[in-house]
């Protein structure tokens, strides 16, 4: 485990350990190690403060204290592991905790209320979920609620870092008493200005009412009840009893936006005299410029105003991206050598079977295991990577989607010789991530080219520069094995060994971003988030996951889930080996052996909903899987066609291969906020489970990736969605909410890939199912790098 964060699991588990073994916890807010939790709280009373300010402005204020205990329950075969105690999103939400007193609602005069939200919006909708927390504990109407990012500010300090499915269970609590705050100043002021009890007042979509029928509106009371110094206030929160939005199905508050092509992104911003930008990059990951060899004659090529060596390749300005594509292809570079050089496949399996040994020789009875190899997946989103840069000799102006922006503000600085303060950094709405954006190389890269050109710039990645130099889900290769004898498991082992997963990005901000760069530091990270986030949900006696990593020369990342698709897919296969060893339904052997009523509840129904047994076809099967993480738990139920006809069919100028023709999703994240928007999250999930599993991965040869475009690289296409969806959100359960962002890849990919097993008789090892077959594309080339530019836009795409 990561020694910069070792003194913080070991308070935690010894704090909960603590407490488990004493007297019930007290009635009260829990504000560090889970997070902001309440338990058993009728009448929850929290401090706030009024901020000085020229309208109503509150902020939350954390008040004590100490770690909520492990969940008593009875003695089970297998212990608790560290990501049953202490979680990693506990271990956010304790780093959050410090600075989530400047998490602040505004009200403001014209009856709105705003927020600036330190978070990434990437399409995962918390921008209405946060407004849907605010309108409810101030009793106003949604729509008069704004949400908008917020800059970079480095005050927040590890509070403005989205990641871990963790924004929301990591800000309900601030946020509703912040915003709770201001209803309760709106309440002071309308009754001193009524001259009544505030007690006797009601609010109701943005009015105040008093019983004599005399009524004011929130907006005119926005600058009456505003402070000219900050002072503290006591805040109830509303009972979940007398929630009227909260949990209730809304559509996103930027839906209109997003379907009328209104909504903007980084590239539709306009910085005056910033000009399209691109680079031209090596042929092999991380290679470098010796020399650029016919400089003078693309600078003189048409729209061309710019042509530099950056660290990063070439760069190239221009009038149109049209032109900076020309000249990308028209450049000629002498290239020095790369990372990883003659990288195939192969050569990187190789490594990978560096393997960590079992601990001991399968005990009592029989034994089932499997090696299984995840190949690499490129973990790019449909907006390419992007920034635009305004750099001049005192200051710098950023415009990014940024999951870390205090980071990419302090690096961004440094490296352009700038105080922090002189360097401003613009979050923008981002069009999808997958862990994509929790890097700023986008926007680092930008600054420094308009640096060395003096320019503004708006810096485009092409699509084949997004897929062979972005990040990708490393490769690894998963060992697990299982021991049982009739009626029970002994135990089960995992041996994860991965290409390092890059986390130098730490939480979000410098310090902890310069640990992970220390010798080994990158590694104690990666395993401090394996153990904060593997655990097997299973009563299997003795359990024991590992992680090993090798390789740190790829460009890798925190794609969606980060190791649980794999870990989970590998676990869940094996069950299903153990089930057939003990001559147990795939189902019937999973409700044997989970570890509480939560995890059975969700199994249970997506069994019921999804007709769990029935009679099909041969070549098609059902599968079943289960997974919990984030503080929540799911099942997944999939059926699949392994008919030779559907197999073969031929769609793209390649078999398609399986096609999922039905799923199921049961997911419980204890209080789901908008269970509308939870089941877009977890229909987005299930399609990456379906993808990871059957058809998306990259081919590495000779250092680079072969596929270079959506085209080649094939996500979920609409020929392999299943005609038959249905997501299930259980009702509250915990009073809190749990990570939902990453929820539902983890149990949908296990579900395919179990469905796959039965309905073929041969268990899968290699993932994904296709990648081994037939490349299915004409690679394009590594030299020029680009596609042609285009000449029109209906007859040509990239």
């Amino acid at each position: 485990m990561g020694a910069p964060l070792r003194p913080v699991i070991k308070e935690a588990r010894e704090r909960s350990t603590a407490q488990s073994s004493s007297n019930p916890p007290k009635q009260g807010l829990l504000a560090t190690g889970q997070g902001l939790l309440a338990t058993g709280i009728d009448r929850r009373r929290f401090l706030g403060f009024v901020l000085a300010a020229p309208t109503l402005v509150v902020a939350a204020r954390l008040v004590d204290d100490e770690l909520s205990p492990a969940k008593a329950g009875a003695v089970i075969p297998s212990l608790p592991e560290p990501a049953d105690l202490f979680d990693l999103g506990d271990l956010q939400d304790l780093a959050a905790a410090p600075t989530s007193g400047l998490i602040s609602v505004v009200m403001n005069s014209d009856g709105t209320a705003s927020f600036a939200l330190p978070r990434a919006e990437v399409g995962q909708g918390i921008t209405t979920s946060m407004a849907m927390i605010i309108a409810e504990e101030m009793d106003l109407p949604l729509n008069k609620v704004i949400v908008t990012l917020a800059d970079a500010t480095p005050a927040l300090e590890l509070n403005q870092f989205t990641g871990g499915s963790n924004s929301t269970r990591s800000l309900y609590q601030p946020l509703r008493i912040a915003a709770a705050g201001v209803r309760l100043k709106l309440l002071e002021a309308a009754a001193a200005q009524l001259g009544v009890i505030a007690e006797t007042l009601t609010t109701k979509e943005g009015v105040i009412s008093a019983q004599n029928g005399q009524s004011l509106t929130y907006g005119s009371l926005a600058t009456t009840a505003a402070a000219s110094q900050t002072t503290p206030m006591n805040v109830v929160l509303k009972e979940a009893s007398n929630f009227s939005i909260i949990g209730t199905p809304q559509y996103r508050t930027d839906a209109l936006a997003s379907v009328t092509g209104t909504k903007v992104f980084t590239m539709d911003i306009h910085v005056p005299n910033a000009l399209p930008t691109m680079v031209c990059r090596p042929p092999t990951i991380n290679g470098t410029v010796s020399s650029v060899n016919n400089l003078s004659a693309v600078t003189a090529l048409p729209g061309i105003t710019d042509v530099v060596p950056v660290s990063t390749g070439v760069a190239v300005r221009g009038a149109t991206f049209g032109q900076c594509i020309d000249a990308v292809n028209a450049l000629d570079v002498t290239w020095g050598p790369g990372t990883e050089d003659g990288q195939s496949d192969a050569t990187i399996l190789e490594e990978l079977s560096n393997e960590i040994p079992f601990l001991a020789p399968p005990l009592l009875g029989k034994s089932v295991g499997a090696d299984f190899t995840f190949y690499f997946r490129s973990n790019s989103p449909l907006e390419t990577n992007c920034a635009i840069a305004d750099v001049r000799a005192d200051r710098a102006e950023i415009w990014s989607s940024l999951k870390a922006p205090i980071l990419a503000q302090e690096v961004i600085a440094k490296n352009l010789g700038l105080p922090i303060a002189a360097v401003t950094v613009h979050v923008v709405l981002g069009g999808g991530s997958f862990g994509r954006h929790l890097f700023s190389d986008a926007a680092q890269e930008a600054a420094e080219i308009s640096q060395a050109m003096g320019k503004p710039v708006k810096l485009m990645w092409h699509r084949t520069d997004d897929f062979r130099h972005g990040r990708t889900h490393p490769m690894a290769v998963s060992r697990v094995r299982a021991s049982y004898a009739p009626g029970n498991v002994f135990a089960y082992e995992q041996r994860h060994t991965s290409v390092s997963t890059d986390f130098t990005h730490g939480f979000g901000e410098i310090i902890t971003s310069v640990l992970a760069e220390l010798p080994l530091g990158n590694l104690g990270y990666a395993e401090t988030i394996f153990e904060l986030t593997q655990s097997v949900p299973y009563n299997f006696g003795a359990t024991d996951q590992v992680l090993n990593e090798v390789d740190m020369g790829f460009h890798t990342g925190s794609m969606r889930n980060i190791y649980s698709p794999d870990t989970t897919t590998a676990m869940e296969l094996i069950v299903d080996q153990l089930a057939n060893g003990m001559s147990m339904d795939p189902y019937a052997f999973r409700r044997q052996f989970l570890k509480d009523a939560r995890s059975t509840a969700v199994l249970d129904r997506v069994a019921q909903v999804g007709n769990w047994g029935r009679s099909m076809p041969a070549g098609t099967a059902q599968g079943i899987a289960f997974h919990s993480e984030y503080k929540g738990v799911c099942a997944a139920l999939v059926e699949i066609d392994c008919t030779p006809a559907t197999v073969n069919r031929v769609v793209e100028n390649a078999a398609t291969g399986p096609r999922v023709t039905k799923a199921v999703f049961v997911v419980d994240v204890g209080l789901p906020i908008n269970p509308l928007g939870l089941q877009a999250q977890i229909m987005g999930g299930l399609m990456d489970g379906i993808a990871q599993t059957l058809t998306s991965s990259l081919h590495f040869k000779d250092g680079l990736p072969l596929e270079g475009s959506w085209d080649n690289y094939f996500y979920t296409r609409q020929w392999n969605v299943p005609p038959e969806v249905q997501i299930i959100v259980m009702p509250p359960t915990t009073g809190e909410p749990g990570g939902a962002g990453e929820f539902g890849v983890a149990a949908s990919m296990a579900a395919v890939a179990c469905a796959y097993a039965r309905a073929t008789g041969t268990m899968p090892t290699s993932f994904p199912i296709n990648h081994n077959g037939p490349l299915g594309f004409t690679p394009s080339p590594v030299i020029p790098p680009l596609p042609p530019s285009l000449t029109d836009g209906l007859s040509n795409a990239f």
